[in-house]
């Protein structure tokens, strides 16, 4: 049995029950499966996260996956982070083998029939480092040279690897002077400052390491909750221009908060211009850092409604998505976390203000058994509004034991969007996995969009759109006075809002195309606000079609 403080903090962890829950009835609003489930070998890699009895609490958080066209041939790579070894115990200096195949990370390239060959030692990322233990991955073009580049986070050091346009890719991490260091988790490309030049921003989780590891839960051993550790900063670095880039945390407020971050987001939820940042933090409030305009941010998760439950309960912050689920044209954000806390729902309702929607969009009776990470919205069958995904698992791999009424393996969450509220949909999948990363985007390019999850222990899921017979336009921006990717514009195609980005979900970065639903509507009316203020309008629009956007020179 499990006694004393171990039990208390176990069962705060497990189970802060939410004061009152909507009834769990789901409408099953469609009758065939929305994707179809790829062989689990379509891309050959195994995450591996090497559990142990130690339960070093690294072991149960990689790793993310990133969709991108790293060699700007019109089809969309993927690539994914491993963990690494763990001896248990792991002695010090911690050392997590990265140079065996078995721990790198793998990048695949898509050839035009659809198949996946795995290039990474001839794309130079062969080798990890062996003082990494792999967590996620974030994308975009930093030095506007037209080709994506790479930031691979990790317990330990991470590592930047410049595109160099032949196919391969080059370490400048030490160059650029973006090592990190610590904790890193989830991270993301965005231009804060709107100088044409991606900033980065880098969530830390805690102040941890293996040497400091603790057992929790009594006889069961479990991985211990996230306040037996001490909270930490993240890390924002403004890009200079010139392949370097400065440690701005302090200058910027950014380290004026400290927090256990796992998920960042980007949006300006005010529309002043200027991106705003959404931090998801596990057992704590939730950080939402406004853009000043003037190279500082102010936390107001607290005064803006987009901190904690309706009642006021703190939150177990995972994966996050910054985007409008309702067309009202603001965005809003969606928290997954862990099972009886629900999913948070914060919707923008202007004037800087949140409002806490969990029960009333019917995601609170979606959400009350699951556990939740990587996270998206995307219009997955073209109606015009956006579904919900959730890869989904609990923390702990024994939670059965501690609780039956809870899985540690569990399917991923599809929720059709009906008018704003969600209603369970078929995602198509049928085996529970431990389900940490997802990125979203069109893989076959038939405009339909799709989703790669990362799970413990095994191969991705693939999970390809059966697609329809609606109308699409997906969208591809091309900067000029903005960054070269318009990463940070805001984009509405009749009526629908996007905001450009890669980052968002859990550990991940999916594809910088920008795809809109269209229904049965034969014409499309296209409006950018860029994020150099330039405003562009395209009228008249034909459908199903990849439009690239070139930004004017001039307003």
């Amino acid at each position: 049995m499990l006694g004393g403080k171990g039990i208390s903090k176990l069962l705060r962890y497990l189970s802060r029950v939410v004061y009152f829950l909507m009834p769990a009835v789901c409408i099953a609003a469609l009758t065939a499966p929305m994707f179809e489930v790829k062989p689990p070998r379509v891309v050959d890699f195994t995450l591996q996260n090497s559990p142990t009895a130690q339960k070093y609490l690294i072991e149960t958080m990689p790793g993310g996956v990133a969709l991108l066209d790293y060699n700007n041939d019109g089809l969309l790579d993927i690539f994914l982070v491993n963990g690494g070894r763990i001896t248990s115990p792991l002695l010090a200096p911690e050392n997590f083998d990265r140079h065996d195949p078995k721990y790198w990370n793998r990048l695949y390239h898509q050839s035009k029939d659809g198949t996946f060959t795995d290039v990474t030692e001839q794309a130079g990322l062969a080798n990890a480092g062996d003082g990494n233990y792999g967590m996620g991955v974030a994308v975009g073009d930093y030095d506007n040279d037209g080709y994506p580049d790479l930031y691979v986070t990790s317990y330990g050091k991470n590592i930047l690897y410049h595109n160099n346009g032949n196919g391969t890719f080059t370490d400048m991490t030490e160059r650029a002077g973006v090592a990190g260091g610590g904790w890193s988790v989830s991270a993301g490309f965005f231009d804060y400052d709107n100088d044409g030049k991606l900033d980065l921003f880098v969530a830390r989780y805690m102040i941890w390491d293996t040497k400091h590891n603790k057992d929790c839960g009594g006889s069961f051993h479990t991985y211990c909750p996230p306040e037996d550790f001490p909270a930490t900063t993240s890390i924002l670095y403004h890009n200079n221009g010139d392949g370097t880039f400065t440690d701005v945390s302090e200058r910027s407020g950014i380290a004026a908060k400290k927090g256990r971050a796992l998920g960042v987001a980007f949006a300006d939820y005010d529309n002043d211009g200027f991106p705003d940042i959404f931090v998801a933090n596990d057992g704590m409030q939730q950080y939402l850092f406004h853009n000043n305009g003037n190279g500082t941010f102010t936390e107001l998760g607290l005064e803006a409604g987009a901190a904690l439950s309706e009642d006021g309960r703190r939150l177990s912050g995972m994966g996050v998505v910054f985007q409008d689920y309702d067309n009202d044209g603001r965005p809003d954000v969606i928290v997954t976390e862990l099972p009886r806390e629900i999913y948070g729902v914060y919707h923008y309702d202007g004037n800087g203000s949140f409002s806490y929607r969990s029960l009333e969009t019917g995601l609170g009776a979606l959400s009350s058994g699951s556990s939740g990470w990587g996270v998206g919205l995307e219009d997955f069958d073209n109606d015009g509004w956006k579904y919900l995904f959730v890869a989904q698992s609990h923390v702990l791999d024994n939670v059965e034991k501690i609780d039956p009424s809870l899985h540690y393996l569990q399917l991923p969450m599809l929720a059709l969007n009906h008018n704003g509220r969600f209603e369970q949909a078929d995602s198509g999948v049928t085996q529970p996995i431990a389900a940490r990363g997802a990125a979203f985007g069109d893989l076959n390019n038939d405009g339909w969009e799709d989703v790669v999850v990362t799970a413990l222990g095994e191969h991705p899921l693939v999970l390809m759109n059966h697609g329809g017979k609606q109308h699409w336009l997906v969208i591809s921006l091309r900067g000029t006075r903005s960054n070269r990717d318009g990463l940070g514009a805001r984009v509405i195609v009749n009526g629908q809002t996007r905001f450009a980005t890669t980052a968002g979900s859990y550990l991940s970065a999916s594809d910088k195309r920008l795809h809109f639903g269209l229904g049965a509507t034969t014409t499309a009316k296209v409006e950018i606000q860029w994020p150099s203020g330039i405003h562009q309008t395209l009228n008249d629009i034909h459908p199903d079609q990849f439009l690239e956007v070139r930004e004017p020179e001039k307003p």
